[in-house]
């Protein structure tokens, strides 16, 4: 009798296969009103802030500096572009499914769903591979001698869903200040590395020979596409802060100013670090380090601020695990409530928090860095899937623009689809790119994502919440439709 109160299924031809009551949906909220267009960018740039301080070198060692350059550059327009696209589309519908919620409206039940496990897939795995850079940065550091690295893993996760736990509120303001320490850290670095600066340093990779190769392209044109991976992780998550939209003070005016505001922070912060790093200490040594700031500092004699900094580094992977452990739950809950994944996953707690969407993906966050404990791995698992969303995402704002020219949109993208197009094309080649780094990891990616579907083929699409908020954008739609 209770589950026949609160869900009443009907036709699959009616195009909503679930009804819910009120009291489903009492069970589901999010907290309204906790977070200003301030907040949210301090939430897009520390979505991504770790990585300015650790990995993106690595893509010297595929194409020189060059070739990481113009794979910042590349992915930095996508990325701009794409932005841009996001703005408008969380302005129109400000859902917390976010790119799911847009590529449900614009690309059906199915493309809408595709679009959403890619970016769980990219958010669920990602703080795995960061608790793995973070028990590095612990033991690097000299804390806890003779602590397993497990114990470590799972302190991240413990305490850091615990915050989570008790608001949303409380925690991006704690998620804001930890931030905020790791920018302190990025300008005192840049502070200190620019009277070191010589450009010949950017330039001491030996060309092998290959195609096109040369002291900027050391490992020629094929050297650029290897890198582009590694240009990702400059913003890789930042596109989650429209995951915040049900909780925003004012979603159609601060998810813009937010989203915007933190990719202009990050697009600095990104060419700071790619300059100075083998600007000061050269392109060669930082190609193979492990934390190349405070590599970079103690190359040049600056061992005090490489010190400050390396734990200040540790604050920054602090931060992005911290917020995206945020992104994850938003997104599960927000494919939960609709009846895409399991629904008891989007329960939300006394303090309107999703209690089940929060620990299931860090549990097997947890599992998956103690078993394989190579960060590198996980990370290039979620780089694949963010590639696969994000080409659905901007596939998504084009097509809305030409189904549906006369929806409000508070916010309208700079260029239109020509903007969304430029960043549709190279996210395709992003996906591409992806190959070339780490075929593995693409293909695990690419497995999970099989396994979410053939689920939603064999069961959820029948089991679907019609008035979820995104199934009634699209409903709505339709109707609107109808009736021209």
């Amino acid at each position: 009798m209770a589950a026949a109160r609160e869900a009443v299924t009907v036709p699959a031809s009616a195009g909503a296969v679930t009804a819910e009551t009120n009291d489903y949906f009492a069970k589901r909220a999010l907290k309204k009103g906790s977070a200003g267009w301030l907040l949210l960018a301090g939430l897009g740039v520390s979505y991504v802030i770790s990585g300015d301080f650790s990995g993106w070198n690595l893509g010297m060692a595929h194409g020189g500096f060059g070739g990481l350059l113009i794979a910042f550059a590349a992915m930095g327009i996508m990325y701009a572009c794409m932005v841009f696209g996001l703005a408008e589309m969380s302005s129109a519908l400000p859902t917390a499914g976010a790119g799911y919620g847009f590529a449900r409206r614009a690309l059906g039940k199915l493309g809408g769903y595709a679009t959403g496990v890619a970016i769980l897939i990219e958010y669920s795995i990602a703080p795995a591979a960061i608790s793995v850079f973070i028990g590095g940065y612990v033991e690097s550091l000299g804390l806890f001698p003779g602590l397993s690295p497990i114990v470590v893993y799972g302190a991240c996760f413990v305490l850091f869903i615990a915050i989570h736990m008790i608001g949303v509120g409380e925690a991006l303001k704690v998620m804001f200040a930890i931030t905020a320490v790791a920018i302190v850290a990025l300008i005192a670095f840049a502070a200190g590395m620019i009277p070191h600066f010589d450009a010949a340093n950017l330039f001491n990779i030996a060309a092998d020979g290959s195609a096109g190769s040369s002291s900027f392209l050391p490992f020629g044109v094929s050297g650029v596409l290897a890198a582009l991976p590694f240009g990702i992780w400059f913003f890789l998550a930042v596109e989650g802060v429209p995951l915040a939209a049900e909780e925003a003070n004012d979603p159609k005016k601060d998810m813009p100013k937010g989203i915007i505001a933190a990719v202009s922070v990050l697009v600095v912060t990104g060419l700071a670090v790619l300059l100075l790093c083998p600007g000061g200490a050269g392109a060669a040594l930082m190609s193979a380090s492990g934390a190349p700031l405070p590599d970079a500092l103690n190359a040049v004699g600056e061992t005090g601020l490489a010190t400050f900094v390396n734990y200040a580094g540790l604050a920054g992977l602090v931060a992005s695990f911290f917020s995206i452990v945020f992104a994850y739950s938003r997104q599960l809950f927000a494919l939960s409530r609709a009846g895409y994944l399991p629904r008891f996953l989007s329960v939300t707690n006394g303090r309107k928090t999703p209690t089940w969407a929060l620990l299931v993906p860090g549990g097997i966050g947890f599992v998956l860095a103690s078993a394989l404990q190579n960060g590198d791995i996980l990370i290039n698992i979620a780089v694949f899937a963010a590639a696969i969303s994000y080409a659905l995402m901007n596939l998504s704002h084009i097509v809305l623009r030409v189904k549906e020219p006369d929806l409000e949109r508070p916010y309208k993208t700079p260029g239109g689809v020509v903007t969304t197009g430029i960043a549709f094309v190279l996210s395709c080649v992003a996906v591409v790119a992806t190959f070339f780094v780490d075929v593995t990891a693409a293909l695990c990616a690419a497995g999970a994502m099989a396994c979410f579907v053939a689920y939603f083929l064999l069961y959820s699409r029948k089991h679907l919440v019609a008035n979820a908020p995104e199934e009634e954008f699209a409903c709505l739609a339709a109707a609107e439709s109808e009736l021209r």
